[in-house]
Parts: C-alpha cells; structure tokens; sequence
C-alpha cells in the first residue's frame, strides 16, 4: 500500500482517475444541441465589432515571474538554515524581486 503513495506512482494513478471522470462525463452530458443565437454574444442588439479584442497574457509575466522567485527563494531559504550564506541568499532574493517588481 505503501508503493502507492510515492509521488510519481500517485500522480499517474491522479491522471488515470482524471481521465476516467473526464470520459465518463462526455458521456454524461450527450451531444451538444444549440442554436448558433446561443452561442453568439449578447450585444444589447447591435451589430458585433468585426474586430475582435485580443487580450495578451504579456502584463501578467511580471506577476507570475515574482511569484515563483517568492516562492522558490522562500523554499530555499528555509532548508537552508540560519547561516551567514543563507543571509546574502536572501538578500539577492530581495535584489532580484526589487527589480522584477520595478521593472
């Protein structure tokens, strides 16, 4: 039973119950039955734009990037104990998310 809960044998056995739940509600729902009026957007009657808005996901890497130097700096830092090293570890950490976070 043990063998079961190591990380990689746990996460395949995740992605087979996933994949289970997941073709077992395709089957579920049945076939898609709309009018094309159903999936157009409402627009209060008017005609849509021809051109259509294309939202980039370029603004959020600065967010996602600090973020996950937060996190993996963080994660270093408390296994690596309380020495001096660890000190200028994190204080380049605060260097490095000072210049993400201004740009």
């Amino acid at each position: 039973m043990t063998g079961l809960l190591a990380p990689p044998l746990a996460f395949i056995a995740y992605l087979v119950l996933v994949g289970a739940l997941l073709g077992l509600g395709k089957v579920l729902a049945g076939r898609q039955r709309s009018p094309v009026s159903e999936r157009m957007p409402y627009s209060s009657g008017e005609v849509s734009p021809r051109v259509h808005a294309r939202p980039g996901y370029q603004p959020y890497f600065g967010v996602a990037l600090f973020f996950a130097l937060l996190h993996v700096g963080v994660l270093v830092a408390s296994t690596g104990g309380f020495t001096p090293v660890s000190l200028v570890y994190l204080g380049g950490l605060l260097l490095i998310l000072l210049v993400v976070v201004l740009g």
